[in-house]
């Protein structure tokens, strides 16, 4: 098929170089503009338009250009801005979204199903309409969530996962979509600092849970520590929230209902990610030490 591809992040990647690799004439890809990162003022451009690029397409940043482009269809995997209805009433689209639709529909599907606690994700491949995520679903895929699985690493799976669904459709046909249920309507909203806070007085599993999602944070002697990895640690002693024990080895942090919080990796303000034993071993904390105070 002759198609037009709109996306910007890593996660869309895989699909558009499964379009690619299937055969399929990418006419068009559009993507958000280069953005200028760090402190430097230089600006890069995102991993789609170097991925297109490098496969010798040709890359827009006005969704308008597919008007012109003569497709038979539009492809969305996480563009990140909304379409104008000039764009929805002229040209076929469908979308791959990294939920099980209508659950989490919205910015944030994957992060919000691992701080939801749920046990399932997946991917709809869905047809686009002008309300948010309330497309028909022509084709769903599952993938369980292992209870150590951050959204991070489901978040490539789901995009590997949801290439082989989108180029399988297209070479069999998309035939009649599905209405979604009007039951069980989630949405996802965009995550936040405050989404991200370690609240000590929280269960033990609830925070791992935030951290999995990515840069979870806390502070230590009034200076922000983020926290990359860490697990739930079982009961100890009848200490407040936030207060930090090392024992044999192991940096603890007591939490809500007397449970603990193992922290395996963690990163200081203005350092790089280190084991969380040798952060501690590196400020010798006295008995009174907490994390969040």
């Amino acid at each position: 098929m002759r198609l037009a591809f709109l996306g910007s992040p890593e996660v869309a990647v895989p699909p558009l170089r499964a379009l690619v690799a299937a055969g399929h004439d990418v006419a068009l890809v559009v993507t958000n503009p280069e953005r200028r990162r760090g402190r430097g003022g230089a600006t890069s451009p995102t991993p789609v338009a170097v991925a297109a690029r490098a496969a010798g397409l040709a890359v827009s940043y006005r969704p308008e250009d597919v008007l012109d482009a003569d497709i038979e269809l539009g492809v969305v995997v996480a563009y990140g801005r909304i379409l104008g209805p000039e764009l929805l009433d002229a040209v076929p689209l469908v979308n791959v979204h990294f939920s099980l639709l209508p659950r989490w529909r919205g910015a944030a599907p994957v992060e919000r199903a691992v701080l939801a606690g749920d046990h399932e994700t997946g991917v709809c491949l869905m047809g686009i309409e002008p309300t948010l995520d309330t497309g028909p679903v022509y084709r769903v895929a599952h993938l369980p969530i292992g209870e150590d699985d951050t959204a991070g690493e489901l978040l490539a799976q789901l995009s590997e996962l949801g290439a082989h669904l989108l180029v399988d459709a297209l070479d069999e046909g998309l035939g009649d979509p599905v209405p979604q249920s009007t039951e069980g309507v989630t949405y996802a909203a965009k995550l936040t600092t405050s989404d991200r806070h370690l609240d000590w007085e929280r269960t033990p599993a609830e925070l791992s849970r935030i951290v999995r999602i990515g840069r979870a944070w806390t502070t230590f002697d009034g200076r922000r520590l983020v926290v990359h990895s860490a697990r739930p640690a079982g009961p100890g002693p009848d200490l407040s929230a936030g207060a930090l024990r090392v024992v044999d080895g192991r940096v603890l942090v007591s939490c809500g209902g007397g449970d603990r919080l193992e922290l395996l990796e963690v990163q200081p303000e203005g350092r790089g990610p280190q084991d969380a034993a040798a952060f501690v071993r590196g400020h010798r904390p006295g008995d009174d030490a907490r994390l969040g105070g």
